[in-house]
């Protein structure tokens, strides 16, 4: 026997409830309350695309989920039937969770998600077992009544059993043998102190005789109507009921229909009513047994429509629009306005477009000046598809041809960045129309001269540093460029600020002249908001479009104040109240963040006993979403502070925008979070498409977060962001956050030095690097010498400045031995390997020179007869891919020599333009001029396997006498080629890390 609650009875051959005590009560009651709070926040959520949710086609029996605008919620549901008219689509469906039937507008009906449908339907359909119905038959000629047997229940017995369900206190159940969609029961209900068999009853108060009599199932005596008391259909009811007055179904149906039908200009069948009236059209609901099956096939809804896709409301995306003329957004990339030459690249490589490209593109295309911030803007397919169709179908036949030169030049940080976009623009097959053209200039003045662009050309991919110097020499080529594009701006804005100006300066000029012709355009794509750009925009971009889809860059290009308060965790509260202005002299509107339902009730409660509009939502409010959201949405005067309190999960579904205030009660855990609450305040940004807006016109928005000491994970993410927002930062936080970094910075103990620090003396992207920055005495400890002259022989040459290669022993001639041995070796035989193990040694033929090398790692060979590993070439250093055919085994005598490979730094240079890594020209000049030359070189410093040389030259030795030449010197070989300059600090910026290092009381390290 188990405990049941009935939630609705129709009568006594259908009830409608859920089962208790299986696997505990208050368990089995919460995940469902859990279901339902995610369901609520999934489908209110204002960022989702409605459109992806709509099913584009109903079928009956299929759960779908329902808005019930009774309870303001969404719940899980079958359609059980589809009415449609020539106006809209409506369904009856069956709430599966909670026992009702209702008739729902498609258009408030939604695809179930997978993860919704994992729990069991909460509610089943039950029916009496061996129990049928009786009715009342009067005879007028024979004058006397009679009870006989029926194929209905009469609404007396439906109503006694209703009130006696009212009146009990406790509901049990023997479970029988399920059958077909409905699963019989022998209830039993404690009315007081007596326990009461439902089914017994029902036959004794001759509502009903037992099913498994023979005949009809009556005896003679059983047939006389009963006379009971009227009491038992009027008696008072229990303060709790259990179970609802309810209108027959068909009845209930009908009404409803009759409501809703009322407004149409036809009507349907009054046969189709009579039958949905009489209960003829039965809608049968879920099976309680076997994981709740929908018996019957699906059939296909007669009136199938698609979804109508519609353009997302940008702020409901998470995305900031500011447009001076608002162009319609693009929804797909076979969108007729890109040019024909573009359209297959862009399906192949840039199937989908981005929430930020379907409102940047057409203004890329329209010719307007954009700025676009959005997480993808690395991609230069973001900005190149829109201003390509642009300058194709309209710059190039309206720019001037009596002048010769460029009309668009794209700007980019790095030499890589360059090749990477004209490598894109060769496979877009526009060189046949635009013949892009790249420059990359270094610090010889001679070389701009002589630069010579083709006339042809009029796309121009360069770096900042390389247009200056073109324009110093070569100014008149550029008086017809109408389009400028910046590429990752925040990038070159930091990297060269001075630059930037200068060619901004000029565009300005030139474009004044270009604009009755090909009006000016400047395009800026960045991942984030700078300073800049702000002079960016008020200067240089009249009317300008602004799309930014990374909410906390909104938030910096919106001006929101950041306040930052260092609180101890028990003293938030008090912290809370001490920054709400409850008089503002304007109308405000706070919101405040909390982490979990017990901090929404605890700061409620504090915050509502000094302001009269106090709100909070949270997971056990979801259907009282749509009431406060009305409260908040509502104008407010002077003097009026309305403050509201919820939850991050909450938040999602009230599509707040019009802010003022948004205090972090809970720490952000996540940058995305943060943003999303910022956006929060979207309204009340500054616009700078307001050309008549001014910044102390717009609304003050402030965000105040507090830090305690809980937050130590995240406090060096959101400092670098306080930074950005020029924030006053307390002086304990900064002190925090030096001592967070430096506790990362010990668990970094098995990553190797950084590769940058190495080569230049310091890592530009020291906070995101995941390389070690700090010596370490136990892994940097080296055997190699740390002062001194050296001679080495460079054999792999990784970039322009760091080797690998073997240091030359006048004594040990080990490593020349072994060589001559193994050559002789395999000049017999070439055994190939046998058996393949990760870090084990083999050797590798390279034209006539055998290797060693160690496996790094080995695939799963999966049947495969040829496969690739990679190995590590110990005497030369230089990782790579190779044949698995093309191993072979290693003799033993062979293992004992330690790998030779030891890394050479050349001190003292790095590249120019503040490029982070050497172009591979300069590489490929150094690589040919000292490849495999024995070179003698000064050791300044060795940490590990590194030894750092200043300077490293080329001897030769004069035959029979003891004078030598320098050939050359390395360092001096790299300035030549003036993509080169001189880098003093590099040594003592490495000696100072050592210090640091020796000095260190802390385990032998400490940060720089």
């Amino acid at each position: 026997m188990v405990k049941i609650s009935v939630l609705k009875v129709e009568n006594p051959s259908c009830l409608w409830g859920a089962i208790w005590g299986l696997s505990g009560d208050v368990e089995t009651s919460e995940h469902y309350k859990k279901l339902h709070f995610q369901m609520n926040l999934f489908y209110r959520d204002t960022t989702q695309d409605v459109c992806t949710l709509k099913p584009t086609s109903l079928e009956e029996g299929r759960v779908y989920v329902v808005y019930w605008a009774v309870k303001k919620s969404w719940f899980r549901a079958v359609v059980e039937s589809i009415f449609v008219d020539s106006v809209s689509c409506q369904a009856c469906c069956f709430l599966v969770d909670h026992g009702e039937q209702v008739v729902v507008p498609s258009e408030q009906i939604r695809v179930a998600m997978e993860n919704f449908l994992q729990l069991p339907f909460w509610v089943q359909k039950f029916h009496l077992a061996g129990i049928k119905p009786t009715t009342l038959r009067v005879s007028l000629l024979e004058e006397k009544a009679e009870l006989k047997p029926s194929a209905r229940w009469d609404s007396s017995a439906t109503l006694f059993l209703h009130k006696l369900l009212q009146a009990s206190t406790l509901k049990e159940a023997v479970l029988l043998e399920p059958e077909s969609d409905s699963t019989p029961i022998k209830l039993y209900v404690t009315v007081g102190d007596i326990k009461i068999c439902v089914n017994d009853d029902l036959v004794a108060k001759r509502f009903a005789y037992y099913s498994t009599k023979s005949g009809d199932g009556l005896e003679e005596g059983d047939r006389l109507p009963a006379m009971l008391s009227y009491s038992i259909l009027t008696q008072s009811v229990s303060p709790k009921p259990t179970a609802q007055t309810q209108p027959p179904p068909g009845k209930q149906i009908y009404e409803l229909w009759l409501t809703a039908l009322s407004t149409c200009w036809f009507h349907p069948c009054l046969i189709c009513l009579q039958q949905i009236k009489h209960g003829s059209i039965c809608c049968g609901g879920p099976s309680g047994n076997k994981g709740n099956k929908i018996p019957g096939s699906f059939l296909l809804c007669p009136f199938t429509w698609m979804s109508q896709v519609s353009p997302l409301d940008p702020c409901r995306s998470g995305i900031l629009v500011h447009a001076t003329f608002p162009a319609e957004p693009w929804i797909s990339v076979n969108d007729p306005a890109i040019a024909d030459t573009l359209c297959w690249v862009q399906r192949k490589q840039y199937s989908t477009l981005s929430p930020a490209d379907c409102y940047s593109w057409p203004a890329v295309a329209r010719g307007y000046h954009t700025l676009v911030i959005s997480s993808s803007a690395d991609q230069p397919l973001s900005y190149l598809t829109p201003l390509l169709t642009h300058i194709m179908l309209n710059s190039i036949f309206t720019s001037h041809t009596s002048s010769s030169g460029p009309i668009a030049v794209l700007l980019c940080p790095g030499w890589e960045k360059v090749q990477a976009v004209y490598d894109l623009l060769g496979v877009s097959k526009v060189s046949q129309k635009l013949y892009p053209t790249t420059v990359l200039l270094g610090i010889n003045k001679d070389e701009a001269k002589s630069v010579k662009i083709p006339k042809n050309c009029l796309l121009l991919v360069t770096t900042p540093f390389s247009l200056v110097r073109l324009l110093s020499c070569h100014c008149f080529l550029f008086l017809r460029l109408c389009h400028l594009v910046l590429d990752e701006a925040d990038q070159l804005f930091s990297l060269a600020p001075d630059e930037m100006t200068t060619i901004l300066q000029h565009f300005q000029v030139t474009s004044d002249k270009e604009s009755d012709s090909c009006p000016p355009q400047l395009i800026v794509v960045a991942k984030r908001w700078t300073n800049h750009m702000e002079g960016l925009l008020s200067t240089y971009m009249p009317c300008p479009s602004i799309v930014i889809s990374v909410p906390e860059e909104a938030a910096l290009y919106g001006n929101v104040q950041q306040v930052i308060l260092m609180t101890l965790d028990i003293s938030k509260i008090s912290v809370l109240l001490g920054t709400l202005g409850f008089s503002p002299d304007v109308g405000q509107k706070t919101l405040i963040v909390a982490n979990s339902f017990q901090e929404v009730e605890d700061v409620f409660k504090v915050t509502r006993r000094l302001s009269v509009f106090c709100l909070k939502i949270h997971e056990g409010l979801t259907h009282d979403m749509d009431f406060v959201l009305e409260q908040w949405k509502k104008d407010i005067g002077p003097g009026t502070h309305v403050i509201l309190v919820t939850t991050d999960d909450c938040l999602k579904g009230l599509d707040i925008r019009d802010a003022t205030c948004v205090v972090h009660y809970s720490f952000p855990s996540s940058p995305k979070l943060f943003g999303s609450r910022l956006f929060c305040m979207a309204e009340n940004f500054r616009n700078f498409s307001k050309r008549d807006q001014t910044s102390s016109s717009s609304a003050v928005t402030r965000s105040v977060l507090l830090i305690s000491e809980r937050n130590a994970r995240h406090v060096i993410g959101i400092l670098r962001y306080l930074e950005r927002a020029n924030a006053l930062l307390p002086p304990e936080l900064l002190t925090f956050a030096q001592g967070v970094q430096m506790a990362r910075e010990d668990q970094k103990t098995d990553r190797p030095l950084c590769s940058y620090l190495k080569s230049f003396g310091v890592c530009r992207n020291n906070g995101i690097c995941p390389e070690r920055h700090r010596v370490v005495s136990q892994l940097d400890q080296s055997k190699l010498p740390a002062s001194g002259v050296i001679e080495v022989v460079p054999l792999y040459i990784k970039t322009a400045s760091t080797f690998y290669g073997r240091i030359v022993e006048e004594e040990d001639g080990g490593f020349e031995k072994m060589a001559s041995e193994m050559a002789s070796y395999y000049a017999e035989k070439k055994l190939g390997a046998k058996k393949l193990l990760e870090g084990g040694l083999y050797a590798v033929q390279e034209d006539d020179v055998f290797h060693r090398v160690k496996l790094l790692s080995v695939p799963d060979r999966g049947g495969r007869l040829f496969f690739s590993v990679v190995a590590c070439f110990i005497d030369m250093g230089k990782e790579e891919e190779v044949k698995s055919y093309q191993i072979l085994e290693l003799p033993e005598q062979f293992h004992s020599l330690p790998g030779q490979a030891v890394e050479i730094v050349v001190c003292r240079v790095k590249p120019i333009d503040s490029e982070t890594s050497w172009h591979p020209k300069v590489t490929r000049a150094i690589s040919q001029k000292i490849r495999g030359l024995q070179h003698r070189a000064r050791v300044v410093l060795s940490l590990g396997n590194t030894v750092f040389v200043d300077p490293m030259v080329r001897v030769t030795q004069i035959p029979g006498m003891k004078t030598v030449i320098n050939e050359y010197n390395v360092q001096a070989e790299i300035l030549k080629t003036r993509m080169g300059i001189r880098n003093p600090e590099h040594v003592d910026l490495l000696r100072a890390l050592c210090e640091e290092n020796s000095s260190s009381k802390d385990e032998g390290h400490m940060s720089r």
